[in-house]
């Protein structure tokens, strides 16, 4: 894992995160719906991206366990290419490139 951060991205427009992410084959994990907007404006097919709702009570530990919790349901599905949206009692998937 790396974040935003460490990767030197904090003040870096969405598109050069996704061209991050892509380039290294990792999952992008936000709250930031424009990410997902992105992907469907631009046809993507990667990388996948992990949409987390409705969990800005929860700590960032708390959020964490949520997202491990969730993995095994979801991994054949980000290793495909998908956008899912992980909420407190919410879980959707959708495949990349989104329609």
């Amino acid at each position: 894992m790396v974040t935003a951060r460490e990767a030197d991205l904090s003040r870096a427009t969405d598109e050069v995160v996704i061209d991050f992410a892509r380039r290294e084959g990792r999952v992008l994990v936000s709250a930031d719906t424009d990410f997902g907007t992105i992907l469907a404006r631009t046809s993507a097919s990667t990388p996948s991206f992990v949409l987390i709702r409705r969990m800005a009570h929860e700590r960032p530990m708390e959020q964490a366990q949520i997202i491990l919790d969730n993995l095994p349901a979801v991994a054949e599905d980000l290793d495909a290419g998908a956008v899912v949206v992980l909420g407190d009692r919410t879980l959707r998937i959708r495949r990349l490139p989104l329609g």
